[in-house]
């Protein structure tokens, strides 16, 4: 079997898969959600080192139009300005 990921062995490669096959649609959902909670974060994290100035909300709208676009992270902004009136 030709392997996914050049830096894991096959053997513990194959092991994943199997464990993956045999988990629950609950188990694989959660882990998934748990994989794109992390990535956010780190995302969030490398914006904050680059930006240390900017406010967690600040940190929140950069992420948003980074990843988002631009146009959605004014509306938010502009919905979160509002919320706070």
């Amino acid at each position: 079997m030709r392997t996914q990921s050049q830096d894991t062995d096959p053997r513990a490669e194959e092991i994943q898969i199997e464990l993956l096959r045999k988990a629950t649609v609950a188990r694989r959902l959660s882990l998934a959600f748990s994989l794109s909670q992390t990535v956010i974060r780190m995302a969030q994290r490398a914006i904050r080192r680059q930006n240390a100035d900017l406010s967690d909300q600040d940190i929140l709208l950069r992420f948003v139009a980074i990843h988002y676009g631009q146009d959605l992270a004014e509306r938010l902004d502009i919905d979160l300005r509002r919320r706070l009136q």
